[in-house]
């Protein structure tokens, strides 16, 4: 097994840079698209609760058959890349949706009475106080939704995205173990590291905010 990582290294490597690239590009529309969904939750309940369903349906629907739903829809689906950030950022918005709404429903309310009594606006308010305080919420969120984009990226071989799913399909038609493990392998570790490191940075700035707060 050492030698055949060896002797493919350099496929490993750009299959695991594809890899990357694709939750990395998810992940970031997630982020641009949760977070302001979840401001929005979090100030409307009755919008937020039919979001939040539609997020929580979409995550219940199997990775593979959500690829194929995308498929026939025009300019967003197709076979290739595209359809895979597609359906990598539909998986990855709800944990990030709801942490930004329970990280700003967390805030104490005694903080929010003394930023309205400083003469704060809601939008104020919610810039340069509770935002601030949610943010180890929405690091929990980004964590869990990295975690998930980056397992159901190994799907997104089966609809030509590239990535280590290539090598874990083609192992399973040949029936090699090497090749199952040469993509099985990285990407767990790709989801081990990316939670250790934005766990890390959760609890930094949870043990940060705990400070302003004493």
């Amino acid at each position: 097994m050492i030698d055949y990582f060896a002797s493919h290294s350099t496929e490993i490597a750009r299959l695991t840079g594809e890899h990357l690239l694709l939750v990395a590009v998810a992940l970031s529309i997630s982020v641009l698209l949760g977070i302001p969904l979840g401001i929005l939750c979090s100030r409307h309940r009755r919008i937020g609760g039919i979001v939040l369903r539609i997020t929580d349906v979409i995550q219940t629907i199997p990775s593979l058959a959500l690829f194929g739903f995308l498929i026939p829809i025009p300019f967003i689906g197709g076979i290739g890349a595209r359809t895979a950030i597609v359906a990598l950022t539909l998986y990855s918005l709800l944990p990030i949706v709801r942490n930004t709404m329970l990280g700003i429903d967390g805030v104490d309310p005694a903080v929010r009475e003394a930023a309205t009594a400083l003469g704060m606006t809601s939008s104020q308010r919610l810039r340069l106080v509770e935002l601030p305080l949610a943010v180890p919420s929405m690091i929990g969120g980004i964590r869990i939704g990295a975690v998930l984009a980056i397992g159901v990226a190994t799907i997104a071989a089966a609809v030509g995205g590239g990535g280590l799913g290539t090598l874990i399909f083609r192992g399973v038609a040949m029936v090699d173990t090497r090749l199952i493990l040469a993509g099985a392998l990285p990407a767990a570790l790709l989801a081990v590291a990316a939670d250790v490191l934005l766990s890390a940075l959760e609890r930094s700035l949870a043990r940060r905010r705990g400070e302003i707060r004493a």
